[in-house]
């Protein structure tokens, strides 16, 4: 089963307990302590559980394989190549109308 490293905010899920039935690779607390970032390792499944579990506005979750990325917005997953940046539109678009700031929707990968 093919998985995915990528990046959860706590504060994100209508449910947070479901972070406990995921694998954590690490947790961190963000600078300025509003956010809790999960590390995870996911698979397809998971993350379409994920962009349901997902607050309506203004969140999302990203995954990637390499750099193939995959970005969970409530109800509605959306693919791109991180080194392509002319693939990044939609989602970024996307993103923008659902009132993320494009300072955030960078979707950094190791």
């Amino acid at each position: 089963m093919k998985t995915y490293k990528g990046t959860i905010i706590g504060q994100s899920l209508t449910d947070p307990s479901m972070i406990k039935k995921l694998k954590v690779l690490s947790e961190e607390t963000s600078p300025n302590d509003h956010w809790h970032l999960y590390t995870v390792e996911v698979s397809q499944e998971e993350i379409e559980q994920i962009s349901r579990n997902l607050n309506a506005q203004k969140w999302y979750a990203h995954f990637w394989d390499g750099k193939d990325v995959i970005v969970a917005y409530k109800g509605k997953i959306m693919r791109f190549r991180h080194d392509k940046k002319e693939t990044w539109k939609p989602v970024v678009d996307y993103g923008l109308s659902i009132g993320i700031p494009i300072e955030q929707l960078d979707f950094p990968i190791d």
